[in-house]
């Protein structure tokens, strides 16, 4: 009994404070495409397949290092409630807008090619979406956060070398410029994307 109770607090001790393996980044954007492929070719219903590719995006994704990067220099006028409700308002318009871009792929087949150290902060992940007969060969590179080695977190897509981030960054800084440095305007275009 005295045994039992001692291998058991031991194993908890060892589960709890030994090291988690660390995932390589291209193993990461491996696993997130294959299991992004098998929701979107099941025969689940659009609201599942929805649910299902949010949980993905919001365990993978580094939604509120997106969301302060394309608020660019705004983000320092934010007093702490702003940021709050920017936070909050961001993460409902990212995962609607990326599970809606999404769930009109029936079985996208993405390759991984390569990876590429940047630094100790981040990795390149280098995939292609195969061409299908409706559609062409598309590079996409994945920005991987690795500053945390056993919890990386996707930063950005390249798509052709199109940063999707820095896109987003300057439609948010056009909305704020166009109403005289105003962010409760984008606070307020986010919030009519979110409910339509």
């Amino acid at each position: 009994m005295i045994k039992r109770k001692i291998f058991s607090v031991l194993f908890t001790i060892f589960f709890l404070f030994s090291p988690v393996i660390a995932k390589e980044p291209s193993i990461l954007i491996a696993e997130i495409v294959n299991e992004a492929s098998l929701i979107l070719s099941s025969s689940d219903p659009v609201e599942a397949k929805i649910i299902k590719l949010n949980n993905i995006a919001e365990t993978n994704v580094d939604i509120n290092g997106i969301g302060m990067y394309t608020l660019g220099k705004y983000r320092k006028n934010l007093n702490e409630d702003q940021k709050i409700l920017y936070k909050k308002l961001f993460r409902s318009y990212f995962l609607k807008n990326f599970s809606s871009r999404l769930v009109d792929y029936s079985n996208p087949k993405i390759s991984v090619v390569s990876e590429k150290i940047i630094n100790e902060k981040y990795t390149i992940v280098n995939t292609v979406l195969e061409e299908t007969s409706k559609n062409p060969e598309i590079k996409i590179d994945w920005r991987v956060y690795t500053k945390n080695p056993k919890r990386p977190l996707i930063r950005d897509l390249m798509v052709e070398g199109l940063s999707l981030a820095r896109t987003q960054k300057e439609e948010f800084k056009s909305i704020i410029q166009n109403n005289d440095g105003d962010v409760n305007y984008l606070f307020k275009s986010l919030e009519e994307f979110i409910i339509k």
